[in-house]
């Protein structure tokens, strides 16, 4: 229900990448390493999320960053940069047939990004930077802008309309937790309601909503919420998941207190289908 008692406008159904769909029976999967770590080792992470997909049903879109530009120390690993990290996503996407998302930072990243991957990321940081927002947009290819720390659900509305002025209506939002005093981030699930009356769709950021941001050298994170939390976002509304998945979590060397191995995962992504299935009149990969 919106905020006046009325029942919300429907989310219209969005491609987010070829044969992944927002909306409908679908819940869609992101899912990678949080940063490529060399190519034979992002191949491998590719085709372990592949395969749990593959048995759960769930359409998929790889994700890992070329660059991680917001570590909290200068000696943090970044990633391999764009011309490199391209190059292996690439052949992630030509070995695999899987979709691509990555990050992009700059606006001149964005033409690059966009002939090899299906979906640009926006990250939360970035969020309200216009000129950011406006070339990935700009590309044709899907947009997720991830919710930063600091905007309300409601102002994020704004950024998909920056996005959507360009012509593209591919153009999704990820919740990913709001700063709450300091060092931790809270989630809000009225985000998802709040953000559908807008009619826009709303992805569920399972890692970055598990960080403890700053503290350290390192960000670090309570990886044992991870299933209550999205348990509870696929019963608030999410229309999509987004989580790291990392075939050694403890060794990542981005994210490494939040990442899920894949068994783990995978326990976790067919206890939010039996969720999504108890909510709805039909049910996620039967």
């Amino acid at each position: 229900m919106s905020p006046t008692g009325t029942a919300a406008p429907a989310v219209p159904a969005l491609e987010l990448a070829p044969g992944v769909r927002l909306g409908g029976e679908d819940l869609p999967l992101i899912s990678g390493p949080c940063v490529v770590e060399g190519e034979t080792a992002t191949l491998d992470a590719a085709r372990r999320v592949q395969d749990i997909a593959r048995r759960l049903g769930l359409a998929l879109v790889f994700k890992a960053s070329f660059d991680k530009a917001n570590r909290s120390s200068l000696g943090s690993y970044r990633g391999p940069g764009l011309e490199e990290g391209l190059r292996i996503l690439a052949q992630v996407k030509a070995e695999t047939g899987l979709p691509i998302l990555t990050d992009v930072h700059e606006p001149h990243q964005c033409a690059r990004a966009a002939a090899v991957c299906d979906v640009l990321q926006v990250p939360a940081f970035l969020c309200r930077q216009t000129d950011l927002v406006l070339a990935a947009a700009e590309t044709g290819c899907a947009v997720n802008i991830k919710k930063g720390q600091f905007v309300a659900p409601p102002d994020m509305v704004r950024a998909v309309e920056k996005a959507r002025s360009t012509g593209n209506e591919r153009i999704t939002v990820t919740e990913r937790g709001y700063a709450f005093g300091y060092n931790n981030l809270v989630v809000d699930m009225r985000s998802f309601a709040m953000l559908h009356d807008a009619g826009v769709p709303v992805i569920y950021d399972v890692t970055h909503s598990l960080q403890l941001p700053g503290g350290g050298e390192q960000t670090g994170g309570a990886r044992r919420y991870a299933e209550p939390l999205a348990r509870a976002a696929v019963a608030a509304g999410a229309d999509g998941l987004f989580i790291e998945i990392h075939p050694d979590p403890e060794h990542a060397l981005s994210d490494s207190t939040t990442q899920l191995d894949p068994e783990r995962a995978e326990t976790l992504l067919a206890s939010v289908i039996a969720v999504r299935r108890a909510l709805r009149p039909w049910s996620v990969a039967s």
